[in-house]
């Protein structure tokens, strides 16, 4: 199971060495490195184109080990979305699952699955209609976004559990948008084979790097589409959301490993989103765009000798970007003041503000020549 996908990305790209969403031939999974081990972000697939000290590990399970997995996916799936996320920038669609919090239509999922997005509709499992959905806001650093669904009412929600105690042995369901089939949920069963797990998720096409820690380890088989859907306990509770997997066990017959931000994490978060509390790490509402596309993680722009910024790999025509002046292979030094020291930095600096507002941007040629200009954002991609 696995969601999102990042592409070279505008406005963003990224630090540390790993892979993070793959591309899956024309399916893009998205991938995580667990401190010893890859691992697969189990975000949305795409058309078009981890880490921490190891922690004792339980013995692999079998689908069989957990009986009564039918009826307990029974419980969990008329709670549950397909994502669809049109990556517009990207030329390019992905896909998902999500978790229904509301019966109004309030929708918790992974950052990465909707992570570019132009407009993002969702297909409900439980009454099978399709909606138009805004995204409300998103913390990319805990890979969650919650979204709001246009319409909607009387929907069927999740069980979303609060107890942080989650342990090693216990046996759980995952469920989700496997291959982005949408819909009956495919499910997949295991244990829980760790928990308090930290990982780096980097993209390899965008070189975007994420720290995701505390995260739930598990021996499920996920696949693409499955992230920001559901782990389940026996007693039907969801105790956490699906968001990447150890890319070793796809290409050889070693054990799975599987990735969940604790309900208890991410319950808060989704909260915070629903009231509109912004903050250093949740964003609320439209997502500003400057309109590059920065060049990856450890790759040099030739010929510039700026030494620390976000380097240019190419510019969307039309956009605040195209406007001021920046051409490929400029390196961005500053926007508003702040900073830009890496592609990632980049990112950060710009999630700070909405479409509409003004900034000062600085950024170096080829030659060594300082620029200034004066920016306004416009209505960018979500996430």
């Amino acid at each position: 199971m696995h969601d999102g996908v990042l592409t070279a990305g505008t406005d963003q790209a990224g630090p540390p060495p790993a892979q993070r969403r793959p591309r899956h031939h024309v399916l893009a999974v998205a991938v995580m490195l667990a401190v010893v081990a890859a691992a697969v972000l189990v975000s949305a697939v795409v058309y078009s184109a981890v880490r921490g000290p190891a922690a004792p590990v339980a013995a692999p399970s079998s689908p069989s080990a957990y009986p009564a997995s039918s009826a307990l996916a029974a419980r969990v799936d008329p709670g549950l979305v397909d994502v669809t996320a049109t990556l517009g920038y990207r030329q390019a669609i992905s896909a998902g699952t999500g978790m229904v919090l509301t019966p109004s239509g309030r929708v918790i999922t992974n950052n990465h699955v909707i992570e570019g997005a132009t407009s993002v509709t969702v297909t409900d499992v439980g009454n099978h209609r399709t909606y138009t959905a805004a995204v409300a806001g998103y913390d990319q650093g805990q890979d969650i976004a919650v979204l709001q669904l246009a319409a909607a009412s009387g929907l069927k929600t999740v069980p979303l559990g609060t107890a942080s105690a989650v342990t090693v042995g216990e046996k759980v369901l995952a469920l989700g948008n496997a291959q982005g089939q949408g819909g009956t949920p495919a499910a997949a069963t295991g244990v829980v084979t760790a928990v308090g797990q930290s990982i780096t998720a980097t993209d390899q096409f965008a070189g975007i790097s994420e720290q995701l820690t505390g995260l739930i380890q598990t021996d499920v088989p996920l696949q693409p589409g499955d992230s920001g859907g559901p782990l389940v306990s026996p007693a039907g509770q969801v105790i956490g959301m699906n968001t990447a997997a150890s890319s070793q066990f796809q290409i050889s017959s070693g054990a799975a490993q599987a990735f969940a931000i604790p309900a208890s994490q991410a319950a808060p978060i989704a909260a915070a989103i629903a009231a509109g509390r912004a903050s250093a790490a949740v964003h609320i509402g439209a997502t500003a765009f400057l309109g590059v596309q920065v060049v990856p993680y450890g790759v040099e722009v030739p010929g510039n000798p700026a030494s620390a910024g976000a380097g240019v790999a190419g510019i969307t025509p039309g956009t605040p970007a195209a406007r001021a002046g920046l051409v490929p292979g400029d390196v961005i030094v500053s926007i508003g003041g702040h900073a830009v020291t890496s592609a990632m930095s980049l990112r950060s600096v710009v999630d700070a503000y909405h479409p509409g507002d003004t900034a000062g941007l600085y950024w170096v040629d080829q030659g060594g020549q300082a620029h200034t200009a004066t920016i306004v954002f416009a209505a960018g991609s979500a996430g």
